[in-house]
């Protein structure tokens, strides 16, 4: 209403100084109740127009954002990705990050990693840095394999790593692919963000050669240079926790997506090794591509009494056929058989010459895998080679 008086107050003034004729107009204006009423109406749509149509909240104390505690200064990959899992749940999505090592501003933070000295989940303190300290994944989780030491990352990915998973695929949390695709990103990329944090060496003795392009050290490389004229690490600590985000959830996303399926369609080629050969040491997959070893030696394990398979048969993307070795290991170059020497290097007529199989297109010099234009010559390629292997060595040659 104190914008229609104001009004008024106003034309008062005005009519003061103009001529008589013009201050009667005036005044039955001012005594007009419609005019009084055309301006409540105009101002009321003026209100309406800026206002929010949401219901106002009041702001009061017990509105606290939660807080997530880490160290300031240098940042690492442990507590960047630790960060982020918390920041993918509902009650942290919004969390401030606050980064020091001021313990009095710690102990007003609702979750703390890597930073103050405890481990405490109850009261949601996950630090690995104290003397005390030598939790893995197994000793907090019996019925997981897994020794190496835990980091921040590891420590709340082991507490909080389901829920998160959930969250994010919109599986329930008692789904077994929810536990397979747990495992699975533990063990192929968080495991080595805590083996790093914690100089756990990935091999006994001197590396052949470094490897510099890990995800801690491309995390590490956004820290400020040490000779650096600005040593502020705000910004690159959040860029860190865009590039470790991104990638996480790419990597679940092939998972899921991609590696995931893959493990039916490995198990219905298993089912069928018999029909392949009757020997039970070769599948075929129907379709290229599939990422396929871990699930081969994951489901042998499961028949046990089975013969390992020595080669794998697929489609290539223009049309013609792959034989592979299965290698000895999931880290290793070797194989479990390698396709004959004399084959090795050797292409098109000339390999089709020497082996007597048609349509042969080339075996890599390293034995591990070869080409036909046909499923049947890529299939014959195999079955050559698990015959030679049958035989006694000649002359004590292999």
């Amino acid at each position: 209403m104190w914008p229609v008086l104001l009004t008024a107050i106003n034309l008062k003034r005005i009519a003061d100084h103009i001529n008589l004729r013009q201050k009667a107009t005036v005044s039955r204006l001012l005594n007009s109740r419609a005019f009084y009423d055309l301006l409540a109406g105009d101002v009321a749509r003026k209100e309406t127009r800026y206002m929010s149509k949401q219901p106002k909240r009041t702001c009061t104390d017990n509105m606290t954002i939660k807080k997530i505690g880490t160290h300031d200064g240098t940042f690492h990959c442990d507590e960047v990705l630790a960060c982020f899992f918390l920041r993918q749940l509902p009650e942290y999505k919004d969390a401030e990050i606050i980064r020091t090592r001021d313990l009095t501003r710690l102990a007003g933070c609702d979750v703390v990693v890597d930073v103050g000295g405890e481990f405490d989940p109850k009261r949601h303190r996950y630090d690995h840095h104290q003397r005390t300290f030598g939790e893995s994944f197994h000793s907090l989780c019996p019925e997981k394999p897994w020794v190496t030491k835990l980091s921040s990352a590891g420590l709340v990915y082991l507490h909080f790593g389901r829920q998160l998973l959930a969250q994010l695929t919109k599986l329930v949390e008692n789904d077994k692919q929810l536990d397979v695709l747990f495992d699975k990103l533990y063990e192929n990329f968080v495991e080595e963000v805590d083996a790093v944090d914690n100089g756990v060496s990935q091999c006994d003795g001197e590396a052949r050669y470094s490897i510099s392009t890990t995800l801690s050290a491309r995390v590490a490389h956004l820290n400020p240079r040490w000779n650096s004229k600005s040593q502020d690490s705000e910004e690159g600590f959040r860029k860190a926790l865009k590039m470790v985000g991104e990638e996480f959830l790419d990597r679940l996303d092939f998972y899921q997506s991609s590696w995931l399926p893959a493990r039916a369609v490995v198990a219905e080629a298993l089912k069928g090794r018999h029909q392949v050969d009757a020997s039970g040491e070769i599948v075929v997959f129907s379709q290229g591509g599939c990422p396929w070893k871990e699930h081969l030696f994951a489901l042998e394990k499961e028949l046990q009494d089975e013969k390992p398979i020595m080669f794998v048969l697929y489609p290539d993307q223009n049309g013609q056929w792959r034989v592979q070795c299965v290698p000895a290991g999931l880290n290793t170059f070797h194989n479990r058989l390698s396709l004959l020497e004399k084959w090795r290097g050797i292409r098109d007529e000339a390999l089709s010459e020497l082996s007597g199989i048609e349509g042969c297109i080339f075996v890599h010099a390293g034995g591990f895998i070869g080409g036909n234009k046909t499923q049947e010559g890529a299939l014959e390629m195999a079955r050559r080679t698990l015959q030679a292997a049958a035989q006694p060595p000649a002359n004590g040659s292999s």
